[in-house]
């Protein structure tokens, strides 16, 4: 049977071009099969490929118009049409190819799974390696604006003391990682994994930093303590007590007691169980249903991914006044390209839990508040949370997607954070 336009895309984004740039290989014998080496990776979409979305956009069949006025009822028609039509007509895929393969990227075989990471290594000798990890709906585009600032801190107001290593994966079923086949890639695998590729970049001692699934993923390596790991950062911390967290379940009023910023992260998280979690409530737990309506619509998967960006980042329900329309097209079109939309749903289904909920972690932890977060975990409760708490600030702005929101605010929130582990 000969292959579909698919599997042929999906071959050739896993293909290895001559001209990419050299790659570092960690000396071991290579395993059956692919082996353990890590090979050289380069962005190479076809424009066949970008040919088939924009027809599919002219083709879109669209629903009637929302019956209110706000976006009580999801995204607004005319606001996907405008982007729609912007996708269509003006958009172009190729400036964050480019953009990509500006970076060194690479491929290597963890426990059968091909998976893509950026690695940039900083000019400065002392540079702490740090694995940065993505979330839902997000991609390694999230960390794009920071390389340049974590790496080089000497052209961007910092000092070279200042300086990381940084080793960016994308989770296996996103972007262009491996789409698992089976059952049993959950958070603790993954984190697993991740200690496997910095052993396999040779990094002794390195640090962990993650916001969405990389919280989770971060707080699971915090866990699991595999050698080398100094500490993490996470910007989405789980932190809800469990009688807190029982409350929240049954959907009792906030009990007495609380603090003002406690009763205030108690509201937040309400208000999202009630109107703001279905998109997770279907993924937990039919993410193949979802999935058929994302894998062939772009214009349903683009409403599925943009609902999330105007309600999660700082920018009043109006995610422009934070991120440009091609930096969210950069990132649902990674999505169409790479047909991840079920791959990465599953991830929710693999945990079925709450990642709201307070972890235990004993190593060096460090959080940051921002004020577009989901919820703003108080203090009190990240004490209870994280054993050894090294570093706690809030942050003026940003979201959910702060190291894509506010670059430079990030980027100091990590000097800050692992100063005192280097």
């Amino acid at each position: 049977m000969s292959e579909t336009p698919q599997r042929q895309s999906r071959r050739k984004f896993l293909s290895l071009s001559a001209a990419a740039m050299t790659a570092a290989t960690d000396g071991r014998p290579a395993a059956a099969g692919r082996g353990t080496g890590i090979r050289p990776f380069r962005v190479d979409i076809p424009e066949r490929d970008l040919a088939d979305l924009r027809w599919r956009i002219v083709a879109t069949r669209w629903p009637d118009r929302e019956t209110v006025t706000d976006q009580s009822q999801g995204v607004q028609l005319a606001k996907m049409q405008e982007l729609a039509n912007y996708w269509r007509k003006s958009y172009s895929w190729r400036k964050i190819e480019a953009r990509l393969n500006s970076l060194p990227q690479f491929l290597t075989d963890i426990d059968g799974l091909d998976i893509h990471f950026i690695h940039v290594r900083s000019r400065h000798e002392n540079a702490l390696p740090m694995i940065l990890t993505h979330g839902w709906p997000g991609s390694v585009l999230e960390f794009l604006k920071v390389v340049d600032p974590l790496t080089n801190p000497t052209d961007h107001g910092g000092r070279a003391e200042d300086a990381f290593h940084l080793v960016i994966p994308s989770m296996p079923g996103y972007g262009f990682s491996e789409r698992p086949t089976s059952t049993g890639w959950g958070p603790d695998r993954i984190a697993r994994a991740w200690a496997v590729l910095m052993e396999r970049l040779e990094y002794e001692h390195y640090v962990s930093q993650g916001g969405d699934w990389g919280a989770v993923i971060s707080d699971r390596m915090a866990i699991q303590q595999p050698p080398g790991l100094l500490g993490i950062h996470v910007n989405f911390p789980p932190t809800v007590p469990a009688d807190i967290a029982r409350k929240l379940a049954c959907g009792d009023p906030a009990p007495a007691g609380l603090s003002t910023d406690e009763k205030a992260a108690y509201d937040k998280l309400a208000a999202f169980y009630k109107t703001g979690s279905g998109y997770s409530a279907m993924m937990v737990t039919r993410p193949q249903t979802v999935g058929y309506g994302l894998s062939d619509s772009p214009v349903g998967l683009a409403a599925w991914m943009y609902d999330k960006f105007a309600a999660w980042t700082y920018s009043g329900g109006d995610p422009e006044r934070v991120l440009t329309k091609d930096e969210m097209l950069d990132d649902i079109t990674l999505y169409w390209l790479t047909n991840t939309a079920v791959s990465s749903a599953r991830l929710y289904w693999e945990n079925n839990a709450n990642n709201f909920n307070a972890v235990s972690v004993s190593i060096p932890a460090a959080i940051t508040v921002f004020p577009g977060e989901i919820y703003q975990a108080p203090l009190s409760w990240a004490e209870r949370s994280y054993h050894k708490l090294i570093y706690f600030n809030k942050a003026h702005s940003g979201g959910h997607f702060a190291a894509w929101e506010v670059p430079d605010i990030f980027t100091n929130e990590l000097r800050a954070a692992f100063r005192s582990l280097r």
